[in-house]
């Protein structure tokens, strides 16, 4: 019996079966997960900022967990699926001030809204797990865990040159400055930063850079990308530290990757830090003018060009040579020692400098034999030659250790020659270095000025200096907001104001509050126990649950979240209160953006964005959790779609209606056994094991794909016979468990049409095994169809009335055998006694076997025969003809010696 196409609009109202399922899941607590359960699936998105509404991003963010997260229970395993609330940070706080309020009463209004929005797009968390990071139960822990890592020599008070943004008015970490150079930004409001000296605290994340970037080889289930951002943050050098001697202050360390280089060197440098500059600064007005003048500026007021000659000069190892001492600005003092001596010829940055102040340019490394330059195409007054090569020091003058004659160096055949690396290795015992390791990354400084943070649980007392707040006075809660520019804890004057732990005198709290950073280093290993009392999390309980086995976030913590993440593990790992566990994130996929339908960023300011709300009201959430996992992969960017939106849509309500029709006995049903049941049963079998496949890959686009067609082939399947019922209904149940993950309202609904007791969220998953040699079946089935479609179109075939198939007979496989294994395929044939018999027809199939470059694997001759069978209605189907299959002992034989293993001779008559 075939259905109308009106009876199949009926379908289902999403605002009325939406809510109604989402109640019975809580109803129901399935998505609550019990203490004691045994090292469940982990499955984790970072949780978001509290900005008061969610946007696309969020929803394909949180669509992609919740939909493995709901795979993962469906094939029996538990699941901790938790959510919780970034919620401390700069932007409550000028929200806050916008609307005449305060940060915590702005937070949990925003908290309310989302958590119904995230209820109302049916994700399932375990909200008993719920973590709210202004909470003073989360942030205690904070405090505490702060005092742990001071107790381990991993805090440090120090004064340092910090980024200051002059908008935030707060201190940035150097992760939280987006660009360089030039442009270097505050990552919330792009304003220019500012670079000022405060003392502030830090936690020594350089303790651990070692480690943070070693085990990154062993993240094989993170991106490549994100691995690599990491591995360039941390940006290990391997060099040397040697000594050049400036008369009157003493020998002052440089570091180099590049000690090859050291005989090249035309003049010295000096960042505006370093205390030999400060000391020359002493009795230079010039050179003092200008570190000053660096000190205050902006970075964008300077440039690599940007340096004062001191009047001192510097004294090289290597050649005894005076080279000018330069104090500049592009030498940093926390990185490396915060001096250098300049190889112009051989480095970009010293040779646009050399450039701008007139200092030669000596030439030192030639293109090796292995260089695809030669040598005298390198002109390095015109620009730096950067590559490794052989040392050529035939003209440096000045060295000490020379024997001169007519201007050149008569003993430097020692070195001439001399590979880079080979140079790099004798010249730190030459010029009595040291082999050194120096790192890109800096300490984390975590001190803010602001309100809505973590209040630092450190007191400042005059006689006793730093103390720690006692555990037993955690948490430091916050005070009433202050509205007040500068930093608002500062101007809590009864707050601050505090007697000395250890010695009761007068004393101040410290005002800064944490980086908000620190509240989300941690927060998966809270979710494991949100309501313990007495320790930030169960350890024996963390170490059994850890590490999150999926991960999904944006890109745009690839280094701070991710890297400070993965520091907090380590120590509480060191600390004893996590066992085996030292990553906490075990794979990790960056979902991609969500841009708007003219392919652009979503933003208030192009007018693109789309409100999740407004698409829930209209088409439900399932609609969109479909959309967005059918358009992309979730690392893949997608662009936002009305027409797919609206295929989505009709999609669930043909699936949902084939349910409805089943179930109400309108769709006329037979027996078991024809050809087209078993082709259909199969079917069924494959998508289920292609599915199951795809949604373990983090691929849901190919399982859904998989899915429309299944659905499109049990509607064909309704349209062409009187199906079996048994068969229909499988499939009909397939399709339902393989929607529920990313559908899974629709698919409750289809459940309970389908008569079936209790919840689809808590059924098994559908068998995942394929048949037998599926893939070899499926490919003979579609070559074949293929076939027939180009017969038709070349001949030029208007109406087919049958259309023969005829399989290839089972010595012609033989031979494809011995194919397969032979280095000469025709003697190898022939030589087999068996098919001798075969003569010409065996000589001339193997000729044509051999110019072949592969051969594909086959079914048998019944394999094929029966494979042919089961799919021949397709065949009738979208030709309107009647198909017959032959074997070869069947078929006529002027038919059957054209067929092939894998691919039948086809025989079209009109």
């Amino acid at each position: 019996m075939t259905t109308t196409g009106e009876e199949r609009e009926r379908g289902f109202d999403h605002s009325e079966v939406e809510p109604r399922w989402q109640a019975a899941w809580d109803d129901a607590d399935v998505f609550r997960i019990d203490d004691d359960a045994e090292d469940p699936e982990y499955v984790l998105a970072m949780f978001p900022y509290t900005s008061g509404s969610l946007h696309m991003g969020h929803v394909r963010n949180y669509t992609i967990t919740d939909a493995f997260a709901r795979f993962e229970r469906m094939r029996g395993e538990s699941v901790l699926h938790p959510m919780g609330w970034d919620s401390f940070g700069l932007p409550a706080e000028n929200a806050a001030e916008e609307r005449d309020t305060n940060p915590r009463d702005w937070t949990m209004q925003c908290i309310d809204s989302m958590k119904a929005q995230l209820t109302e797009m049916g994700f399932g968390y375990d909200w008993e797990r719920e973590i709210t990071t202004c909470d003073p139960d989360y942030y205690r822990w904070n405090q505490w865990l702060f005092k742990r890592f001071r107790e381990e020599g991993l805090v440090e008070r120090q004064a340092a040159e910090l980024n200051w943004c002059p908008s935030c008015e707060t201190v940035l970490a150097d992760e939280q400055v987006e660009g360089e150079g030039d442009e270097e930004l505050c990552w919330r409001c792009d304003t220019p930063i500012e670079h000022r000296e405060m003392d502030q605290w830090f936690f020594t994340i350089t303790d651990y850079a070692d480690e943070l970037l070693a085990e990154l080889d062993e993240l094989d289930g993170w991106p490549n990308n994100v691995r690599e951002m990491q591995r360039n943050w941390i940006g290990k050098q391997e060099g040397a530290s040697v000594a050049f001697e400036i008369p009157g202050y003493g020998e002052v360390d440089i570091f180099t990757t590049r000690l090859d280089t050291i005989y090249g060197a035309t003049y010295f440098s000096l960042a505006p830090g370093h205390p030999v500059a400060q000391e020359i600064a002493e009795e230079n007005e010039e050179v003092a003018e200008y570190i000053e003048m660096a000190e205050a500026a902006d970075e964008d007021d300077l440039d690599v060009t940007s340096g004062v000659f001191t009047g001192e000069y510097a004294e090289n190892p290597a050649t005894g040579e005076k080279i000018p001492v330069y104090v500049a600005d592009y030498v940093l003092t926390d990185v490396g020692t915060g001096a250098l001596y300049a190889v112009p010829a051989h480095d970009d940055r010293d040779h646009e400098f050399a450039e701008a102040h007139g200092v030669p340019i000596k030439q030192v490394i030639e293109p090796g034999p292995e260089a695809e330059v030669d040598a005298d195409e390198i002109d390095v007054q015109k620009e730096a030659y950067t590559e490794d090569g052989v040392l050529d020091l035939s003209a440096v003058e000045g060295s000490s250790r020379a024997e001169r004659s007519d201007g050149v160096l008569a003993d430097s055949g020692e070195f001439d020659g001399l590979h880079s690396e080979e140079a790099r290795d004798a010249f730190v015992e030459e010029f009595d270095g040291e082999n050194r390791t120096e790192y890109n990354l800096r300490d984390w400084g975590i001190s803010r000025q602001r309100y809505w943070g973590t209040p630092i649980p450190m007191i400042r007392c005059e006689d006793c200096g730093h103390v720690p707040v006692p555990d037993e006075d955690l948490p430091v809660e916050l005070p009433e907001f202050v509205h007040t520019t500068g930093n608002p804890l500062d101007a809590a004057e009864e707050w601050k104001h505090v007697d000395c732990p250890d010695c009761g005198g007068d004393a101040v709290r410290e005002t800064d509050t944490m980086d908000t950073f620190v509240d989300s280093s941690w927060y998966f290993l809270r979710y494991t126990s949100p309501d313990l009392e007495d320790a930030p999390f169960d350890s024996e309980r963390a170490s059994d649950w850890m590490p999150v086995d999926q991960y999904v976030g944006g890109i745009e913590h690839a280094v701070m979240h991710l890297l400070y993440a993965r520091f907090f593990t380590k120590v509480v790992n060191d600390l004893d209160m996590l066992e085996g566990v030292r990553e906490p994130f075990t794979n990790l996929t960056n979902q991609g953006m969500v841009l708007g339908e003219d392919g652009h960023k979503m933003s208030k300011s192009r007018g693109n964005g789309v409100s999740p709300q407004r698409i829930i009201e209209e088409y439900g959430a399932d609609t969109a959790r479909l959309f967005i996992m059918e358009a992309a992969q979730p690392e893949k960017e997608l662009a936002w779609s009305a027409e797919e939106v609206q295929s989505a849509h009709s999609f669930l309500q043909n699936v949902y209606t084939l349910a409805e029709e089943f179930a109400a006995g309108e769709i006329e049903t037979g027996d078991a056994g024809t050809d087209i049941a078993d082709y259909v049963a199969r079917e069924i079998d494959a998508t289920a094991a292609r599915a199951t496949e795809e949604y373990e890959q983090f691929r849901f686009n190919h399982a859904l794909q998989a899915l429309r067609e299944l659905v499109s082939l049990l509607r064909r399947y309704q349209d062409a016979t009187t199906p079996d019922a048994d068969v229909l209904e499988r499939g009909i149940i397939a399709a339902a468990k393989l929607l529920a993950p990313v559908a899974p309202h629709v698919g409750e609904e289809m459940w309970e049409r389908l008569g079936h007791d209790g919840l689809l969220a808590e059924a098994g998953w559908p068998s995942a095994e394929a048949p037998e040699n599926y893939d070899i079946e499926r490919r003979l089935v579609e070559n074949t169809r293929e076939d027939v479609r180009d017969i038709v179109d070349t001949v030029g075939i208007e109406d087919p009335t049958t259309i023969t198939l005829a399989v290839a007979p089972e010595w012609k496989h033989r031979v494809v055998d011995i194919a397969r294994d032979a280095d000469n395929v025709v003697p190898a044939v022939m030589q087999n006694e068996d098919l001798q018999r075969y003569g010409e027809a065996a000589a001339d199939f193997a000729k044509d076997l051999a110019g072949r470059a592969q051969y594909d694997e086959t079914l048998s001759p019944e394999g094929e025969l029966a494979a042919l069978e089961r799919a021949a209605w397709l065949i009738e189907r979208e030709f309107d003809a009647d198909v017959v299959v032959r074997s070869a002992e069947a078929a006529d034989d002027s038919l059957a010696k054209k067929a092939e293993p894998g691919r039948p001779a086809i025989d079209i008559e009109a």
